[in-house]
């Protein structure tokens, strides 16, 4: 049994530092790297990109909305064209820095807003499985299982796998809690490593509004922008490797 861990990163932006990349590429197994739009400017990604390389570690395109100010976190109501389009645009920003350091692309997971609303928006999730595809078809695109966003990966034909989020609250649903409830953060390290393995191991997590949801995990996603990433992966990985499941990429 195996699980991939990743984390997303690169979101500093010129002068200014987001999030905890130096400590947590030791950590995981994968990373997604902004790509300019909701952080990430170009120097800044060269750097992200050179040190996933430092570290072994696989790179994913990290595409957001344009929304530099809200982090990306901040819904917009685009165009399928207009998503399409900038998805599009990132992942070639990306790709650039990836082919210069001879690395390749290995998924494409978006960010924030956008990675929520196709989970509930086809047309949006349409848009982003299209893009992928058109840039290339061999590209996996990380899902949220169980929801439109998933089927219209599936339904453009790219590997789809599915993400879980041991530092993160679900309701009932199966959608991620919003940020805006008590409680939507894990924060405790032991506590998102319990997580961890309950969805690994039992496919189950508790839900914030009260019983339990089914996940199905291939990957486990570690926000970079938690106040303490480094220690919530570390847990984490203690414990996956602990219980004798092995940390790898897809």
């Amino acid at each position: 049994m195996f699980v991939d861990l990743n984390a997303d990163a690169g979101e500093s932006y010129g002068a200014f530092s987001y999030g905890h990349d130096r400590e947590i590429f030791p950590l995981v197994t994968s990373v997604n790297l902004a790509c300019g739009f909701h952080g990430g400017s170009p120097t800044r990604i060269r750097e992200a990109v050179a040190l996933a390389k430092a570290h072994g570690v696989a790179v994913g395109a990290h595409p957001g909305f344009p929304d530099l100010v809200g982090f990306g976190r901040r819904d917009m109501a685009l165009s399928p064209e207009e998503v399409y389009a900038d998805v599009l645009y990132q992942i070639g920003a990306l790709y650039a820095f990836l082919k210069t350091e001879g690395l390749s692309l290995h998924h494409v997971k978006p960010h924030g807003a956008l990675y929520l609303r196709a989970c509930r928006d086809r047309e949006t999730a349409r848009a982003i499985a299209e893009a992928v595809k058109a840039f290339d078809p061999e590209v996996p695109l990380v899902v949220l299982p169980g929801t439109v966003y998933e089927e219209e990966a599936r339904r453009a034909g790219l590997r789809v796998v599915l993400e879980a989020f041991p530092e993160r609250a679900y309701l009932r649903n199966g959608q991620l809690a919003p940020r805006s409830l008590p409680g939507s953060w894990i924060s405790d390290p032991k506590e998102a490593a319990r997580r961890a393995l309950r969805m690994v191991l039992e496919r189950k997590v508790e839900a914030l509004d009260g019983g339990e949801v089914e996940v199905k995990a291939e990957t486990l996603c570690i926000h970079g922008d938690n106040p303490n990433a480094p220690e919530v992966a570390l847990a984490v990985r203690r414990a996956l490797e602990e219980a004798g499941i092995e940390v790898k990429p897809f």
